[in-house]
């Protein structure tokens, strides 16, 4: 069993990992991986400056998602990972240049107590009195059609809320747009809420006093012993980093693979089905494989996909995306003033401005940054100012430069800067997509030896992008026992 994965991040190296682990326990598998760039690792790239970690990428994982966690201990990464540092996890929104904390009690858009809420200058008097209202309202109906996370808030919060919070907050982690985002695939749990509860605010406390009682009668069960014999809880943030930087995951995968089956700089540019397989196109060189996987951004394998089946080339080439920037800023943090608490502050897109968020990163993962050091993160770009990735690097600088100095009254100058672009590299959960996954996984039905993997499907964090790449890989090592071709 050939496989050729056609894609080099992190989907396309779990993926490899997978197929060289059943290799080498004796499956008849053979893989080769191809990557257009010159480096593997697509988004996940480290740099260490003067002992601080910047991430050009993302900076970690959700650490609720289990197969990031995993992938790490299973690399020999275990004792490397990093809790975020929640202790000290606190976020800020602008609102007309001045900063506003996230009220205590909101979970994930949803306010779940009175008087953070009544008090909190983030919104007006008029959207609070909705939000208490909201806990009158009746099951909405199941069953309808998707709509975005805009329409839904607005429904039980108002246009403020969506101005101030459900925009920020997604365009933070998507760089998406709330007008866009379909709020079946992107908030399920706040469908399902409001189809049995009706209020939202209703449904979370109730999900919330379920994970307390779970959390209580499974307490005895998850402590670690220490040296003395007694049991103290394992400590955990909701994101899950690495000390030496993300790119550490990817140097421990490319080190488990062989060498002669990954071709960097080597884009495939051609696709076709032959009995009993595929036939491959890159680089002047034409070969034959019985299996594909393919874990390149769906609008490239659109295009190659295309070639193959045209309704399917469609329906990968109408997945959104969106493209990203970071900028990381190293100061003297004894020259950059004193910063708000917390991990960093958010900005909607009313305000008007190039950033969309900033991480005070020193903050976030402790151990990642020298002491005396400060290290911030902003993000640019997204749906709504694509056009900023074609700026210099120098006038991007400068955008976050001022805009720290609106915002914060950062007047040093950085010792160091750099950024990083993501062209296209956001998939957009739009409206419908869960309609449209179903429609490609019909296409794809149609095609024996094809899987997908990738942030374009079913999650765009960095587990699902491993659970999708090892999914696929090990439906494909499954088949191993059956005859391959010969060179595997």
């Amino acid at each position: 069993m050939r496989t050729a994965i056609i894609g080099g991040g992190i989907a396309g190296l779990a993926a490899a990992f997978e197929l060289e682990k059943a290799r080498r326990a004796g499956a008849r598998v053979g893989y080769t991986l191809f990557e257009a760039r010159e480096r593997l690792g697509g988004c996940l790239a480290s740099e260490i400056v003067g002992g601080a970690v910047l991430e050009r990428g993302p900076d970690s994982f959700l650490s609720e998602k289990p197969a990031g966690g995993e992938l790490c201990r299973e690399l020999g990464l275990g004792d490397d990972l990093l809790a975020s540092n929640d202790a000290e996890r606190k976020t800020w929104i602008v609102v007309r240049n001045r900063l506003v904390a996230l009220p205590d009690g909101l979970m994930f858009m949803v306010p779940t107590k009175l008087i953070p809420t009544a008090l909190t200058r983030l919104f007006s008097w008029r959207t609070k009195l909705r939000m208490g209202l909201e806990l009158l309202l009746p099951p909405w109906p199941s069953g309808l059609p998707d709509e975005a996370v805009a329409t839904l808030v607005k429904r039980h919060f108002g246009a403020e809320a969506v101005e101030r919070l459900a925009d920020p907050l997604l365009s933070g982690i998507f760089g998406g747009d709330a007008a866009q985002l379909s709020a079946r695939t992107v908030l399920p749990r706040l469908v399902e809420m409001e189809s049995e509860y009706g209020s939202l605010t209703r449904g979370m406390l109730a999900a919330h006093r379920k994970m307390r009682a779970k959390a209580k009668a499974a307490a005895g069960n998850n402590g670690k012993i220490d040296g003395s014999g007694n049991s103290r809880p394992a400590a955990r943030g909701a994101f899950t980093s690495l000390r030496g930087g993300m790119q550490q995951l990817i140097d421990a995968l490319t080190a488990r693979l062989d060498p002669a089956r990954m071709r960097c700089s080597t884009p495939v540019i051609g696709l076709e089905t032959v009995p009993g397989g595929w036939k491959l196109r890159a680089s002047g060189t034409t070969e034959l494989y019985d299996a594909v996987i393919m874990a390149s951004p769906a609008w490239a394998a659109g295009e190659l996909l295309g070639q193959v089946d045209a309704a399917l080339g469609e329906e990968l080439n109408a997945i959104p995306y969106s493209s990203s920037i970071t900028v990381n800023l190293i100061y003297d943090e004894a020259r950059l003033g004193r910063l708000p608490e917390g991990f960093g502050f958010l900005v909607p897109a009313s305000e008007g401005r190039a950033m969309l968020a900033c991480t005070f990163a020193h903050r976030k993962f402790l151990g990642k940054t020298p002491a005396g050091k400060a290290v911030l993160r902003a993000f640019l770009g997204g749906m709504k100012n694509e056009a900023l990735v074609t700026e210099t690097d120098e006038a991007l600088v400068e955008k976050v430069r001022r805009e720290l100095r609106e915002i914060l009254g950062v007047q040093a100058e950085p010792e160091y800067t750099q950024v990083s672009r993501w062209r296209r590299a956001m998939a957009q959960y739009a409206v419908g997509h869960q309609e449209r996954m179903g429609r490609i996984a019909a296409r794809v039905a149609e095609l024996p030896g094809l899987h997908l993997a990738g942030n374009a499907y079913d999650g765009i964090g960095i587990p699902d992008c491993i659970r999708l790449g090892r999914k696929a890989a090990k439906e494909l090592a499954a088949l191993g026992s059956q005859p391959v071709a010969s060179g595997s």
